[in-house]
C-alpha cells in the first residue's frame, strides 16, 4: 500500500495555513521545548544542588522552574488569537525569560566555582558525572531560551514571509464561470 503523496502535501499545506493564521506558535513551541528540556533533566540539577549546595543554587533552580512556567503563560496572553499583541504581557515575558537566563548563569557559575576551587574541589566525573550533565543542560537551556527570544523578536519578519507563501488550492472546473447568467432575466 503506497501512501497518497497528495495527502502528505495537503497535510503540509494545512500546517502552513495554521502557521499563517497564528505565527506566534513558532516561538511558543521553542519556549515550551526549553521548559520541557529543563524539566526532563531536573534530576541532574537537583542532585547537583544537593552535592554542591552553595548560596543561591536552590533559589536559582526554583526561579528557573517558576519563571519558565510563568513565561509560557504570559506568552500565551501576549499573543491572543486574532487580536493585537498585548505589549505589557510581552514585556513581562521577556523579563521572565531574562530572569531564567540569569538564574541559569548563576547556577552554572556555582558549578564552575565548586569544580575549580582550591580546597576540596568536586570532580565532575565518575560518581559525580551528573554535575557535568547539569552544566551541559544549563548551557543548552540558555541557548534554547535565546533562540526563543530571537524568534519572538523576529516575529514580524517571518510573519510577512509566511503570508507570502501561496496555499491556495487549484480547483478544476471553474473555467466556465463567466458563462453563467446571474441577472435573473429569462431569455
Amino acid at each position: 500500500m503506497a501512501k497518497n503523496p497528495s495527502g502528505l502535501r495537503e497535510f503540509g499545506r494545512k500546517r502552513i495555513v495554521a502557521l499563517k493564521r497564528k505565527p506566534s506558535l513558532i516561538p511558543m513551541v521553542v519556549l515550551g521545548l526549553a521548559f520541557v528540556f529543563y524539566s526532563l533533566n531536573l534530576t541532574c540539577i537537583s542532585n547537583t544542588t544537593a552535592k554542591i549546595n552553595t548560596a543561591g543554587m536552590g533559589l536559582s533552580e526554583f526561579a528557573t522552574m517558576l519563571f519558565s512556567i510563568l513565561s509560557l503563560v504570559s506568552f500565551m496572553n501576549a499573543f491572543p488569537h486574532r487580536k493585537k499583541v498585548n505589549v505589557p504581557m510581552l514585556v513581562i515575558m521577556v523579563v521572565m525569560v531574562a530572569i531564567v537566563i540569569y538564574s541559569d548563569v548563576h547556577y552554572a557559575g556555582s558549578i564552575s566555582a565548586a569544580i575549580n576551587r582550591a580546597e576540596n574541589p568536586i570532580d565532575p566525573t565518575g560518581v559525580n558525572s551528573y554535575i557535568g550533565t547539569a552544566s551541559s543542560v544549563l548551557r543548552v537551556h540558555i541557548v534554547i531560551l535565546c533562540v526563543a527570544l530571537g524568534l519572538t523578536a523576529l516575529l514580524p519578519v517571518y510573519t510577512k514571509l509566511l503570508r507570502s507563501i501561496n496555499t491556495n488550492i487549484e480547483v478544476e472546473g471553474n473555467g466556465g464561470m463567466g458563462a453563467i447568467d446571474i441577472s435573473g432575466e429569462d431569455a
